[in-house]
């Protein structure tokens, strides 16, 4: 008699380690702040910059010269935070070309990651997970 083993990749269900959550034109899974940036994005620019943790008139910069600063800076510090890959220059194409998805990607980046570190350590509370309630308690809503 014979055996044989089979075995089954397990799928990923969530976000890949070092991949945005979201791709930048995924902006029908949150409908709420793409119509909000849609409307009025320098508002939401500083709303998200706030929700980072960094100075909320940053954005506010962007309207200076070729290459937009606060984009620029917001997407490096996420892309840091959360250990996703990418460069400069990917920032400062994205920042350029593709300045409100970029905004908006942040936005949904900031809202999953915190919504997956609250559920995840709701099991076992940790001293870092203060960081994430501002963000957490805004979940299903806008980020704003």
């Amino acid at each position: 008699m014979s055996r044989q083993l089979v075995q089954v990749q397990p799928e990923s269900r969530g976000q890949q380690e070092g991949q945005w959550s979201t791709g930048l034109c995924e902006c029908h899974k949150d409908v709420g702040d793409c119509c909000f940036a849609l409307c009025c994005l320098p508002v939401f620019t500083c709303k998200v910059t706030r929700a980072v943790g960094a100075c909320a008139c940053l954005p506010l910069l962007d309207c200076i010269g070729c290459v937009p600063p606060a984009s620029l800076a917001m997407r490096a510090s996420v892309r840091q935070r959360y250990g996703i890959q990418g460069s400069v220059w990917s920032d400062c194409l994205y920042g350029c070309c593709c300045y409100p998805l970029s905004w908006l990607q942040i936005s949904r980046e900031l809202k999953r990651r915190a919504a997956s570190h609250a559920s995840s350590s709701s099991s076992s509370p940790s001293s870092s997970s203060a960081r994430y309630s501002a963000l957490f308690s805004l979940q299903g809503a806008h980020l704003v």
